[in-house]
């Protein structure tokens, strides 16, 4: 599916009816991983309208040469959303580079964000960021780009990375992601802080982008849980599903008590 939004075309996929959940992948691949790594989660839950977009220059999203900061492709997600759900209030699922903006496109629209969840989030300011470590397999099979992504080596997790991530490489943009990456570092705005269900979900050997940066959100959201899982590095969707499936349903169930008590308004600060 695609819908035009600003000067450029957003292309998406989506599966199931009733309240909008956005969920965003991280950059250099496109919707397909999330896909993936997310369809699980939502098995057996009714009333989710699960949306996969590519963001600009990946997938089949082309950016166009206007498009030169991430505070430009904030700027096409808010609308995007605006565009597949109507202004409607909707949960927020990013994983890495896609934690990042869906982090800030809660703060900038809190009451159209009805939960938030972020997974291995890419923020300013990382530190202690580990090694890589393989944990299980050999670290002989794939290549380059699996053995450094993937801590759990396995032939399971090599047939999920060429099935789910290597072939988005041939339709990424690097010149847009190169100039997009000049400027990375979203403008602060001083929102207020998003006060909705949150879970922040980080791999403790997470050598692309730690984990302690991430722990430091569970002191910055007031309603939020913080899961720091071993074993697990910045695939952790793949190498930990159930686990990752656990943890969202949790928030799900805190983002469906919310809705139940408040209507699911998010927008008051500390």
């Amino acid at each position: 599916m695609e819908i035009p939004v600003g000067q450029m075309v957003v292309h998406y996929v989506e599966h199931g009816t009733g309240r909008p959940v956005l969920v965003l992948h991280g950059a250099g691949v496109d919707h397909r991983e999330a896909e993936a790594c997310f369809e699980p989660v939502f098995q057996g839950v009714e009333g989710l309208r699960r949306i996969y977009p590519d963001l600009p220059g990946m997938g089949r999203t082309i950016a166009p040469e206007t498009l030169r900061s991430a505070d430009d492709v904030l700027d096409t997600l808010l609308d995007f959303a605006d565009e597949v759900t109507g202004g409607s209030a909707h949960l927020l699922i990013g994983h890495s580079a896609g934690a990042y903006y869906a982090q800030a496109m809660a703060a900038r629209r809190p009451a159209q964000v009805a939960g938030l969840a972020l997974v291995c989030p890419l923020l300013p300011g990382l530190r202690d960021v580990p090694g890589h470590r393989v944990v299980a397999g050999s670290g002989a099979i794939g290549d380059d780009v699996f053995r450094s992504y993937f801590v759990i080596q396995t032939p399971q997790m090599l047939e999920r990375y060429e099935r789910y991530v290597a072939p988005a490489a041939a339709l990424v943009d690097q010149a847009a992601l190169e100039r997009i990456g000049e400027q990375w570092e979203l403008t602060p705005d001083h929102a207020p802080v998003y006060a909705g269900p949150t879970v922040v979900v980080a791999g403790r050997l997470d050598s692309t982008v730690g984990y302690a940066a991430a722990a430091d959100l569970v002191g910055h959201y007031p309603h939020s849980s913080l899961a720091v899982v071993d074993d697990a590095g910045h695939a952790l969707p793949h190498e930990q599903p159930e686990l990752l499936r656990a943890l969202l349903a949790e928030w799900l169930a805190r983002v469906e008590r919310w809705s139940r008590r408040d209507g699911g308004v998010a927008s008051s600060s500390r």
